[in-house]
């Protein structure tokens, strides 16, 4: 079959959906792949490198009126009206929001696949086109702020005296969201981030920026992966936080959208307390905006001074990297659907991530899609016994405490029968054993996740402490000293050896790859 890949109109134009290297890609599963003049110029893909990947370039008509059409942003009325009954279009359809697309598309007799309606499940974020734009819109937030920002962000000791580093407010963290943190810390701003979603927490403090909490804000885990709309008191409590925030903050990046809707999280008085010269990047502005001051697509000065970037094109500011990433998730989705690699796309509504895609086939609008449950969802609670507690209905937690302080009681009994009838020269051996495990749970559970590694690094040293102990052990007269000591030196060797080898695959990660350059 044909597959055309036209020229992306419109504010991204500068963005290839196909780059020459998927081309190339698409063409070993069987498709005749013909590219619109001019579709990989604004990323610096010339025509010819697409001919030498085993493509055709084709005129405007040829390429819309193709078996499969792959574009980024939805076609206009001219484009639909070159669009065959029976095409499958792969394209951004915003699917919950354009319910007449929708319909001309089923009207036509397209088959319709909405790349930003992929499914949040682990097998679908191969295909996750929100989620890799936004990343590099993440990244280039901070790029424009600390162009627009009148320092640097890192802190300077000089001489002349010392500058203290930037600070930087990030709300949401989503996939857009680390991205900014991550970068912002990695140019030595001072970073504060807040999510309405309690286990967002964990993720930023491992980039190395503070948690902001507000606990009246925080949500429970979604069905669906997703942060909903948030009640009355819950929004109260959030902007607070951002009110308090945005006035000490040198640079704030919004990043919140609900189904994209953008809410309103920095308000005109929150723009009016922060200082002259601080900057806020908008990343929802293409939902409306977070800020009350953001004009979707502009750069906005209010009157002091402060500069709000409601720019909707981020990612095609980085038009290279953004391609190769669109090419990625297109090669992914077209290898999924052609799993014989003889050309022919097969689309089995069987599929949750086929499905979840789908919004219009054989003349039927097929959105939304049946709800696909998700890993980020907490399991259903198992039955209790009805002997215990009514079927469904959590223990009582005074009653789980008893058991918690009985349980400690009845071990702090064991422990004092264990030292009574020891040898005396035994007994404080079990008193330095008590203390290690006291101070080591203080330690390790005190330890920023960013040393995580480190710390793995010098328990794999005490362990091989161990391992020398019990080694000096075996052969001892008394069978349980020895037994003891095979043991002890049999689990030490798999910590020691277990733990270099994790700690060599982690950092395997930061090494690059010497065929990859």
């Amino acid at each position: 079959m044909r597959l055309g890949v036209p020229r992306n109109p419109g504010a991204e134009h500068r963005l290839a959906v196909v780059t020459p290297d998927a081309a190339g890609r698409l063409t070993d599963l069987g498709y005749d792949v013909v590219v619109e003049p001019g579709a990989g110029d604004g990323a610096r893909m010339p025509a010819a490198e697409y001919v030498a990947a085993g493509a055709r370039v084709a005129e405007r008509t040829e390429v819309w009126s193709a078996d499969v059409v792959v574009t980024l942003d939805p076609p206009g009325p001219d484009e639909l009206a070159l669009l065959r009954p029976g095409t499958v279009l792969v394209s951004r359809l915003a699917p919950a929001t354009d319910a007449e697309l929708l319909a001309d598309l089923a009207a036509r007799g397209v088959t319709a696949l909405a790349l930003d309606a992929v499914p949040r499940i682990s097998r679908a974020q191969a295909l996750d086109v929100l989620s890799a734009l936004s990343n590099v819109a993440g990244y280039r937030a901070v790029i424009e702020a600390a162009d627009e920002f009148g320092g640097m962000f890192t802190g300077q000791v000089t001489a002349a005296g010392s500058t203290p580093p930037a600070r930087v407010f990030v709300i949401g963290a989503g996939v857009a969201g680390l991205a900014a943190i991550g970068t912002a810390v990695s140019l030595g701003a001072e970073v504060y981030a807040f999510d309405v979603r309690p286990e967002a927490a964990e993720q930023i403090e491992s980039l190395g920026a503070r948690v902001v909490r507000a606990d009246a804000a925080t949500q429970d885990v979604s069905a669906d992966g997703y942060a909903s709309a948030q009640s009355a008191d819950q929004e109260a409590a959030a902007l607070r936080a951002y009110a308090d925030q945005s006035a000490q903050a040198d640079v704030v990046i919004t990043t919140a959208l609900v189904r994209g809707t953008a809410p309103t999280t920095i308000t005109h008085e929150m723009v009016g307390s922060m200082r002259p010269g601080s900057v806020v990047v908008d990343l929802a502005a293409s939902g409306g905006g977070n800020c009350e001051a953001t004009v979707p697509g502009e750069r906005v000065v209010t009157d002091r001074g402060v500069v709000v970037l409601g720019y909707t094109d981020l990612p095609a500011r980085l038009p290279q990297h953004s391609s190769r990433l669109l090419g990625t998730v297109v090669v992914n989705l077209l290898t999924l659907l052609t799993p014989a690699r003889d050309g022919t796309p097969l689309l089995d509504l069987e599929d949750a991530v086929v499905r979840g895609m789908t919004v219009a086939r054989g003349g039927q609008v097929l959105w939304p899609p049946p709800p696909v449950q998700v890993s980020a969802a907490p399991p259903p609670a198992p039955e209790s016994d009805a002997g215990a507690v009514g079927a469904g209905v959590a223990p009582d937690p005074a009653l789980r405490r008893r058991r918690r302080t009985l349980l400690a009681g009845l071990g702090a009994v064991a422990a004092g029968a264990l030292v009574a009838i020891s040898p005396s020269d035994v007994v404080g051996h079990y008193t330095v054993f008590a203390l290690a495990v006291v101070v080591g749970f203080y330690v390790i559970s005190n330890v920023t996740h960013a040393l995580h590694t480190p710390l793995m690094a010098q328990t794999n040293a005490i362990s091989g402490i161990i391992m020398v102990g019990a080694l000096l052990q075996i052969g001892d007269p008394s069978p349980v000293v020895t037994t003891l000591a095979v043991l002890a030196a049999a689990l030490a060797s798999i910590n020691v050896f277990g733990g270099f080898l994790v700690t060599r695959r982690m950092l395997g990660m930061f090494r690059r790859d010497p065929e990859a350059s």
